[in-house]
């Protein structure tokens, strides 16, 4: 399995499951780990230190890191190509080129591999070094349309025009992904777009797995789990101005490493609201566990929210925009234990509500919990990706 060298997110969480999902299958698993970055070599420099301080828990047989290296970054060739495009938004070309320069660690040619199972098309230029035109499986998980998320994280930052467009950049991601074998999506919306815009290609919807979360019997905390991508930023500067204003006396707790993002990009916005940061826990399944309800105010991003897949695997009330369920075939409003509110005004309501009630007892049997089991569990990952991987290794 060859991914970026992520952590604290939900692409690291889906990484995860992929490769419990194939042992489970009876494989024996190899995790490559591609910075996206120039960097020191694995394991020195910052940014690898807090890969491996994050990561101790990827379930990989086998386990090796690589990446572009500073001096290569330097070269005439990658200049005048990739930074050029960098400085204009083009982070399509940057990534592709980055994942260029990055050469096999020792060891993994010599690796007997079967399949290989690429996270984003960005992976693709390293994967097709790697093989060397041996005939190998290819599949490809596309974790939503990157060109997307590039525009997005364009508006967060300073470029020179003239400015990269949507279709530059998508154009760039469809061509690698021409190159695999499968192309498996992880939500509904995910694999109808790409169905569309590459239909020589074979597609495959496979929910992903994300790791159960304890049920447990609540208790006083109001929570908000949320990463730092730009998505999530926005998601949750509309509930630190829109919606906590009108419900001063409901104390919120924010989880995870969003806090470095909302400062980073709103310093006021985290000065103001500091207090409510509690950063990143080693154990998140205990802060569900003792949650009261779990809020969802999701207005931006796009593809499966990993986020809300393991608020419902809590089983605990959830407070949520309807975007939080994008990309999942159901229908929200019949799960008994979520409110939906759009509106700011409708979800400060139902946000002090939730302040005045705390609901405990066994949340094992809820409507969320329970299409969790029947979708998103690992057991029922496992069982889709076999389905899709084994034609194949058989032919």
């Amino acid at each position: 399995m060859v991914h970026a060298a992520w952590h604290s997110c939900g692409s690291y969480q889906v990484n995860v499951s992929q490769l419990e999902a194939y042992r489970a299958l009876g494989a024996r698993t190899i995790s490559v780990a591609l910075m996206d970055a120039p960097a020191p070599r694995p394991p020195r420099g910052p940014r690898w230190e807090a890969y491996f301080a994050a990561s101790a828990d990827l379930p990989a047989d086998k386990r090796y890191f690589c990446g572009p290296s500073r001096l290569a970054a330097l070269s005439p060739s990658f200049l005048a190509h990739a930074w050029w495009r960098l400085i204009h938004g083009d982070q399509a070309t940057w990534l592709v080129d980055l994942a260029k320069l990055s050469a096999p660690p020792p060891g993994l040619a010599d690796e007997q591999i079967d399949l290989v199972h690429a996270n984003h098309y960005f992976t693709l230029p390293f994967v097709a070094r790697l093989l060397q035109g041996r005939n190998v499986p290819v599949v490809v998980e596309t974790q939503d349309i990157q060109a997307r998320q590039y525009i997005l994280r364009n508006q967060g930052g300073f470029f020179l025009p003239p400015y990269a467009t949507y279709d530059d950049m998508l154009s760039i991601e469809l061509e690698w992904m021409r190159a695999a074998d499968l192309c498996i999506h992880l939500n509904e919306e995910e694999r109808a777009e790409f169905a569309l815009l590459l239909p020589q290609a074979r597609h495959r919807l496979v929910y992903p797995a994300i790791a159960p979360v304890p049920c447990g019997p609540g208790g006083d905390r109001i929570i908000i789990v949320a990463s730092d991508n730009y998505g999530n930023f926005v998601s949750l500067r509309w509930f630190l101005r829109e919606v906590a204003p009108l419900a001063p006396s409901v104390e919120v707790e924010i989880y995870g490493n969003i806090d470095s993002g909302v400062k980073r990009l709103d310093k006021s916005l985290y000065e103001s609201h500091r207090a409510l940061f509690k950063g990143r826990v080693d154990d998140i399944g205990a802060v569900y566990a003792q949650a009261a309800c779990v809020l969802l105010p999701t207005i931006e991003g796009h593809g499966l929210s990993v986020k809300a897949v393991e608020a419902m695997a809590s089983g605990a009330p959830l407070i949520a925009t309807r975007r939080a369920f994008r990309g999942m075939a159901i229908e929200p409003d019949r799960l008994g234990n979520v409110i939906l509110a759009d509106e700011a005004a409708d979800f400060a309501a139902a946000l002090r509500e939730a302040g005045r009630r705390r609901e405990e007892g066994a949340r094992g049997s809820s409507d969320t919990r329970r299409l969790y089991d029947e979708m998103f569990s690992p057991a029922a990952y496992a069982r889709a990706l076999h389905e899709a991987a084994a034609p194949l290794l058989a032919r």
